[in-house]
């Protein structure tokens, strides 16, 4: 069930390409182009609220579309993105190719999600064998294979296994087990008693009994509340998000032998052997999830536990299933986001393709839309960035010189993957145009057995855990590397053909930003090698927790919607990498020879473009619905506070635009933070 919450949280619509069909590729300039800052609203002084000072006409004036959540850059440059990828699978399905080429696994896959008519005769039928055999269970053993069988193929409930890295060493790949079983977005959404909340409780409790009544279950209200009264319970035992984000205290490696004896009800022997795994030890991230499942095992009645199953298996399904069932998943996912109106078919299946066949799709994204110059630039930059940040870490008033080594190290030795993967993802699996039900199960398979193959090996080091088309960057502590795909090396991030301003306050930015996660809260859990380890002198550790501290504090007080405050602990590690990556991004672009100059551009200066550019890339607007689940639940800043808040931090931005005491965002020397 928190399939629903995946969808709606990432809109990352990877792209895709074929360099050999109709569609035309992207044209790249020849040469050099002036940007323009159009719509800076000159009523709204930079220090009282840049955001909207360069962002707000353009609010005003730009429209939602009924089928979106949101528009602009950040995660909705993906919507431009997604239109690249339709022209692709367009092309591809409607020709043939060689067996098995990646152009004829995704045409054929897309191809299979538009029969939209055959879908829909199908109805249930393609979950009938499953529900049957639901209703065959009759103990907790069978129960859980059944749980077993089915996170195999992406219906996960109440068993939450994942492959990776061991975090006390990063050279071996290890098994792990995270609470889950929640249907809704987070566990505070089953406490809380704000209306807000109390309408998508509702909303959930609808779309359960909804899928009970297109299955034919009688009785289906009194059904979904049981469910909703297991996940409850489950929830009780969830760690919060911030909890979450101390690394130490969600590690507990653990002994098989020890876990069988804890909790029997669970069955770990029986359980490790289904999943296909030989181990004598497990990471419990979450211990207490566990407990507390082991308690509910035997508390709850199968006959309540098979109605859980069953829900969760309806609800996994429902968006590849006929359209009562997709229409009764929008219903629900629509009033955490505030989407009005259902996507056409073709943008879901091409959201669909690019998530399943991402790095099939991503090869032809990169041979039509993609400038190898961009990656050239691109890596250019990354250096020229590590060598400021050396520059900041060693300039430091607060860490002591014996850390400061420790940190350059880290620093050095973090890995850089721009563009594309080396070597390409292949899937082991066989499209069949007439049976999109079944191909989505073999990719799921297919990706549950890619993911075993890593367990007990050392992991491998040129693995993207993001599409090549997708807008983002991110930054892995257990590998220590940061990753731009092609997706971000496009406007406002990176232009290829701009001057240095630009470049170094949009993609710029970015690259500080990631750089900067290498020491944010989590970050400075691990140490150079991705093993979660003290490398600080207990006196820096202290000034620094105690600067991090400040950060949480400050952006704490922030609102949005009115009155609803960030939750500063949530998004220490974020805000903690935007005010760094806009230091080291500035200071980075004080040595460009439009740095050290003072020639204006559209009637700004150097230093002014830098920040302009900041405040675009950040242009941005959201549903309220969305809005305030993101705040909730994402550990991000809204995106006038990734402006606002390191700006009023740092001191070069008064100065460019001559901020002074008694401006809204003014702070004084004493009060601006400084970290990085």
């Amino acid at each position: 069930m928190n399939k629903i919450i995946y969808l709606i949280s990432i809109l990352a619509l990877s792209a895709s390409c074929k360099s050999d069909t109709s569609t035309d590729p992207t044209p790249f300039p020849e040469k050099d182009r002036t940007v323009v800052f159009d719509g800076i609203n000159d009523s709204i002084a930079p220090g009282d609220n840049f955001y909207d000072h360069v962002n707000k006409t353009w609010y005003e004036n730009t429209p939602i579309a009924d089928d979106h959540v949101g528009v602009g850059a950040y995660r909705f440059l993906n919507i431009p993105q997604q239109e690249l990828l339709l022209g692709i699978l367009q092309d591809v399905a409607k020709e043939d190719f060689e067996k098995g080429t990646v152009e004829q696994q995704v045409g054929v896959f897309y191809a299979s999600g538009m029969d939209t008519t055959r879908i829909n005769q199908r109805g249930s039928k393609p979950i009938e064998p499953l529900l049957k055999q639901i209703d065959g269970i009759k103990d907790n053993g069978e129960l859980l294979d059944y749980v077993i069988q089915q996170l195999k193929v992406s219906d996960n409930s109440i068993i939450g296994p994942y492959i990776s890295p061991d975090q006390k060493n990063s050279e071996l790949n290890i098994l792990h087990f995270a609470q889950t079983g929640l249907g809704l977005p987070d566990r505070d959404y089953y406490f809380a008693e704000d209306p807000s909340v109390a309408q998508i409780q509702e909303a959930y409790q609808t779309y359960l009994t909804t899928l009970f009544e297109l299955v034919g279950e009688d009785d289906a209200f009194a059904k979904a509340e049981k469910v909703y009264s297991i996940e409850k319970q489950l929830a009780q035992s969830h760690k919060t998000r911030v909890e979450r984000r101390v690394v130490s205290k969600n590690y507990h490696m653990t002994a098989v032998t020890d876990l069988q004896k804890q909790q029997p009800n669970i069955g770990w022997n029986s359980m490790l052997e289904k999943l296909g795994t030989k181990v004598d030890s497990v990471d419990i991230a979450q211990t207490e999830y566990y407990t507390k499942l082991n308690s509910l095992l035997a508390k709850i009645p199968i006959e309540d536990w098979k109605l859980y199953v069953k829900a969760n298996t309806i609800s996994a399904h429902a968006d590849l299933l006929s359209k009562p069932f997709q229409d009764a998943e929008f219903a629900y996912s629509k009033v955490l986001s505030g989407q009005s109106q259902q996507q056409p078919r073709e943008k879901l299946m091409t959201r669909r393709v690019d998530n399943q066949l991402g790095f099939a799709l991503g090869q032809l994204y990169v041979k039509r839309h993609f400038n190898e110059d961009a990656k050239a630039r691109a890596l250019d930059l990354v250096n020229n960035f590590q060598k400021t940040l050396e520059k900041r870490i060693n300039a430091l008033d607060w860490m002591s010189d014996s850390t400061k080594v420790k940190a350059v190290d880290k620093l050095y030795a973090i890995n850089k993957k721009i563009g594309y993967p080396d070597a390409w993802r292949t899937y082991d699996v066989t499209m069949d145009r007439e049976k999109f039900f079944e191909n989505v199960v073999a990719l799921r398979l297919d990706e549950y057995e890619y993911e075993l193959a890593k367990l007990n090996k050392a992991p491998n080091r040129d693995e993207w855990y993001t599409t090549p088309s997708t807008v983002t960057a991110y930054y892995n502590p257990s590998a220590n590397e940061i990753v731009f795909p092609a997706g971000i090396l496009q406007a406002p991030y990176f232009d290829l053909y701009a001057d240095d301003a630009v470049n170094y306050g949009g993609i710029g930015m970015v690259i500080g930003h990631e750089f900067t996660h290498a020491f944010d809260d989590q970050g400075a859990q691990y140490d150079k090698d991705g093993n979660v380890s003290n490398w600080w002198t207990e006196d820096d550790y202290t000034k620094f927790k105690a600067k991090t501290q400040q950060i949480i504090d400050q952006y704490g007080e922030f609102t949005v919607l009115d009155s609803l405050h960030l939750n500063g602990a949530l998004t220490v590690g974020e805000n903690t990498a935007d005010n760094g990556g806009i230091a080291i991004a500035y200071d980075a672009f004080q040595l460009t020879d439009q740095g050290k100059g003072d020639e204006q551009i559209g009637g700004y200066t150097p230093e002014q473009r830098f920040f302009l550019s900041i405040a675009r890339i950040w242009r941005v607007k959201m549903r309220d619905e969305f809005l305030r689940n993101y705040v909730t639940t994402d550990p991000h800043s809204p995106p006038q506070w990734r402006v606002n808040g390191p700006l009023m931090n740092f001191t070069p931005f008064y100065e460019a635009f001559d901020v002074k005491e008694g401006e809204a965002n003014y702070k004084t020397e004493e009060e601006r933070i400084k970290i990085w």
